[in-house]
């Protein structure tokens, strides 16, 4: 082989190479961003889940515009998606948490639902993560890694 044969041989498995490089960091990007929308879907799923809760009369099994006594069930505590926890303080950090089925013991008018995901967050190093704030009459999200 000529010395421009091995020049062009050597080129294209440089050129494959980057791509392979590229297409594997755009696989895990998407991942990510595909399990955070996920958990995210599914706390907003469990806020409307919570504000039913708080609508209903106590009589038919409800809060009685209260969040007090509200908790996932077992089944809601982690799916494919990931973990979910309930809780009346404000979730902080990128730490990993469990799936909880604790109930909400004060009569709370907020209550924060938090999510840990599959995939490794933004950092590097925890899990993606993000919280809903439920009130009686709203639902906000915030993404913590």
């Amino acid at each position: 082989m000529g010395q421009q044969q091995l020049l062009l041989i050597v080129l294209g498995v440089i050129i494959v190479g980057i791509a392979i490089a590229v297409g594997v960091t755009m696989f895990k990007s998407s991942a990510v961003d595909t399990n955070r929308q996920a958990v995210i879907s599914d706390l907003v799923n469990f806020a409307a889940k919570a504000q039913r809760y708080y609508r209903t009369p106590s009589e038919l099994g409800g809060g009685a515009q209260s969040f007090k006594n509200f908790y996932l069930s077992p089944v809601d505590t982690g799916n494919a998606n990931g973990s979910y926890s309930v809780s009346t303080s404000q979730p902080s950090g990128t730490a990993y948490v469990a799936g909880s089925t604790t109930k909400v013991g004060s009569a709370a008018s907020t209550i924060y639902i938090v999510g840990c995901g599959k995939e490794t967050g933004d950092n590097g190093s925890d899990p993606v993560k993000a919280y809903v704030k439920v009130t009686a009459d709203s639902i906000s999200t915030t993404i913590l890694n």
